[in-house]
């Protein structure tokens, strides 16, 4: 982002000392040198520095947000986040002037700046947007005055971008290595069907409820489920594939074709198929998940958790605790396909 000349905030560029600067600072993907003065304030989702001349009513504001996984374009990204953070924090009088993409480290940087009003106030809000395969990260900037000038342009002169990460050669962020182990191979759940609870025991049906992911090297995956419960009088089966990004905790998944069926039982019984009867409401979904591997110790096995802090047409009714999946120790599907059933 250092390369990037701003004629967005100002209408010259001005010497500038540096000499006012305390020491360079990090944040996620981007590094950053505070102005003197400024005050600094982190959360979850980024960090927001800032300063305030009551008397004078004039204010600056920088907002660094945390990387996210992204599958989208570099324009897309920075359409989206302008939408958001910009017009979506102040009136924006007109659509923003962009400038020419550069690139760093293995990111598309895109920016571009626009005049707006926020009640008695007028400024001028740029917006920065990096993107490389799979994760975005964006810095805004705003300001009401030519006060904070000197400041603001040290600011974006500073800041720079952890290189990005390898990929593969669709350009997939294919590998986690969070405890250990990499979000790679087959991943299981196998929920049983209860009828109630005796004693605070629970009493268990012949049903079950099974859904798994198969992630591969290439950042391809497909995803499966059957729904055998003895309260219907169908087999749901449904299928999908396409593509996933990963970065961190952070997995992008995007299916490109898939369908869901409906299939009758064959003599009542778990390991059958009847005959296909119509075509479910399944519907493909991309979904963005914070995710996390953990060992166990007990089980001497992995554990895959999803949280997409919603329900998810793949993954079913959400709670707090996400979806859990365990690693298939021999690669085996624990799901039988239907008759005449292709990938």
């Amino acid at each position: 982002m250092k390369r990037i000349k701003i004629f967005l905030l100002f209408n010259m560029i001005v010497a500038i000392s540096f000499t006012s600067f305390a020491q360079n600072q990090t944040f996620d993907v981007v590094s950053y040198t505070l102005p003197k003065g400024w005050q600094e304030l982190k959360n979850e989702a980024g960090i927001q520095l800032s300063i305030t001349d009551k008397k004078n009513a004039s204010y600056a504001i920088v907002v660094i947000t945390k990387s996210t996984a992204s599958a989208a374009s570099a324009t897309e990204n920075f359409n989206n986040d302008w939408l958001k953070l910009v017009k979506g924090t102040v009136q924006v009088n007109a659509e923003p002037i962009m400038q020419q993409p550069t690139n760093e480290n293995g990111w598309e940087i895109i920016s571009g700046g626009a005049n707006y009003t926020d009640a008695a106030n007028t400024g001028m809000a740029t917006l920065l947007t990096a993107t490389n395969s799979g994760q975005t990260a964006s810095v805004v900037l705003m300001t009401n005055t030519k006060q904070y000038q000197n400041e603001l342009l040290a600011f974006i002169q500073s800041l720079k971008l952890s290189k990005a990460v390898k990929t593969s050669a669709n350009n997939q962020v294919i590998t986690n290595n969070t405890g250990g182990s990499s979000i790679v191979g087959l991943w299981c759940d196998n929920h049983l069907e209860i009828s109630g609870y005796f004693n605070g025991y629970p009493q268990y049906t012949a049903g079950y409820f099974r859904r798994e992911y198969l992630f591969k090297e290439d950042g391809t995956y497909t995803f499966r489920l059957k729904n055998w419960s003895t309260l219907l009088k169908e087999i749901l089966f449904a299928s999908e594939s396409g593509t996933y990004t990963v970065y961190g905790n952070q997995i992008t998944i995007s299916p490109n074709k898939g369908r869901g069926d409906w299939w009758s039982k064959k003599d009542n019984n778990t390991k059958l198929w009847g005959n296909k009867l119509n075509t479910s409401d399944y519907k493909l979904e991309k979904a963005n998940y914070t995710f996390e591997i953990k060992y166990y110790s007990g089980t001497n096995n992995y554990g895959l958790i999803l949280n997409p802090k919603k329900n998810t047409e793949r993954d079913g009714t959400y709670n707090q605790n996400g979806f859990s999946y365990t690693r298939s120790r021999t690669g085996e599907s624990i799901i039988d396909n239907p008759p005449g059933f292709k990938n």
